[in-house]
C-alpha cells in the first residue's frame, strides 16, 4: 500500500501539484492501479505469445499534386522558390 505521503513525494518529483483535498482520492487511485498490476502478474500464458512478422509498408504512388506555383502563392514568405518559415531556436 502506498500512502498519502508518498503520493505527495512522487506528486512533488513529477512537479503535479494536487491539493490536500485530492490527497486522498489519489492515494485510493494509486493504490488501485498498483492492485491491478498485482492482479496481472498472476496471470499465467500456457505459451509464449507469438507473432508472425509480415511488411505492412506499401509501395510509394506518384500522384498528381498542386504546382509550386499555386503552393507558394498561399505561403506567407518564400525565398528562393521555397516557403520561408520563421527560426526556431
Amino acid at each position: 500500500m502506498v500512502t498519502e505521503h508518498e503520493v505527495n513525494h512522487i506528486a512533488e518529483l513529477a512537479d503535479v501539484g494536487i491539493n490536500t483535498g485530492e490527497l486522498g482520492t489519489f492515494t485510493h487511485q494509486f493504490n488501485a492501479i498498483l492492485e491491478y498490476f498485482d492482479t496481472l502478474d498472476q496471470v499465467r500464458g500456457e505459451q509464449a505469445f507469438t507473432r508472425d512478422l509480415c511488411n505492412v509498408l506499401r509501395e510509394d504512388v506518384v500522384e498528381p499534386s498542386l504546382s509550386q506555383e499555386d503552393v507558394l502563392r498561399n505561403a506567407a514568405a518564400q525565398e528562393d522558390g521555397f516557403i520561408k518559415a520563421p527560426r526556431v531556436m
